[in-house]
């Protein structure tokens, strides 16, 4: 396997949507392996080590669960079922465990499930450049940047590192979906350089200062760069919105999640946020799209597992 056959197979992860939902579940273990790897030097992990951290991941930066029971053991799916061609699954008593094994933590268990990645992918990843690349491709196709940097924390990866670390140059990255030259600045006059939730316009002389062009449904999953799929959010109601702490009514009211919890009065600002209306955009300028605003309250709002979506 080359550098180029690595990073066009994560670019072509198979995910089966499940009930329309956004399934980031193998890129989240594959980043988590990706910290494991860099801190250790080896992949190797067992279901039981995994389960833990990996559904945290998936809890917060994946779409909300059905349940607590569900909630607790969602890295079993990629566990299963990441490929083959990455991935080596086997027993206790080393026997391969292919991708149609249940993915049940307790089946799991019971049979001392553990997985590593192919001995041709960890040389690959050995050379920081292909890290970094492989990082930045799984980032940056099924997030927005906001939780990159969440994500990579919460994974103990430091892609500037490993780009220090990289002299040769030679990893050449899977072309993406670029955003759309001018969106930013259509989203910020539209909102006349205003955070549409809480209307903070703070600027350094001239020059407004943490005032972001954020997509509703996210660029990564296909949201068109419109003014019709954005907001115009301070830096902090910008990242809260990504980690569905925030979100929109159809009415276009603010959302608060029921699952935040604040302890100071600058926290419980937030809460304040709850049924206020959004800024309206200038005139000529169109609101939120219904559309946009139903994606992100299925694919990232976070509900109670027995709140109705």
């Amino acid at each position: 396997m080359t550098r180029e056959e690595l990073l066009t197979r994560l670019a072509g992860l198979r995910q089966a949507p499940v009930g329309h939902k956004r399934m980031p579940h193998k890129p989240l273990l594959l980043l988590w392996l990706f910290g494991q790897f860099a801190a250790s030097g080896s992949s190797a992990v067992s279901y039981e080590q995994a389960e833990e951290p990996v559904s945290g991941l998936i809890n917060d930066f994946g779409p909300p669960v059905a349940s607590p029971a569900a909630a607790r053991q969602r890295a079993a799916m990629p566990f299963v079922h990441l490929e083959r061609e990455l991935w080596d699954l086997r027993d206790a008593r080393h026997n391969e465990l292919g991708p149609n094994s249940p993915e049940r933590r307790a089946w799991l268990l019971q049979r001392g499930a553990a997985g590593r990645l192919r001995p041709a992918v960890e040389r690959l990843l050995a050379h920081p450049g292909t890290l970094a690349a492989a990082t930045r491709l799984l980032l940056d196709k099924h997030f927005t940047p906001t939780l990159a940097e969440l994500i990579c924390a919460a994974v103990d990866l430091d892609v500037a590192a490993l780009d220090v670390a990289d002299s040769t140059g030679a990893v050449r990255p899977i072309p993406l979906r670029q955003r759309r030259r001018g969106f930013a600045e259509e989203v910020l006059r539209a909102y006349a350089y205003q955070c549409a939730m809480c209307g903070f316009d703070g600027a350094l002389g001239r020059h407004p200062v943490a005032i972001e062009a954020a997509h509703v449904r996210w660029h990564s999953q296909h949201g068109p760069d419109e003014v019709a799929n954005a907001l115009a959010l301070c830096a902090l109601h910008h990242a809260l919105f990504d980690l569905g702490v925030l979100g929109i009514t159809e009415e276009r009211r603010i959302r608060v999640s029921a699952l935040y919890v604040a302890r100071n009065q600058a926290g419980q600002a937030v809460d304040a946020l709850a049924g206020q209306p959004l800024l309206t955009p200038r005139p000529r300028q169109p609101a939120v799209d219904v559309m946009h605003i139903s994606w992100h309250h299925l694919q990232v709002f976070k509900r109670y597992h027995t709140e109705p979506a």
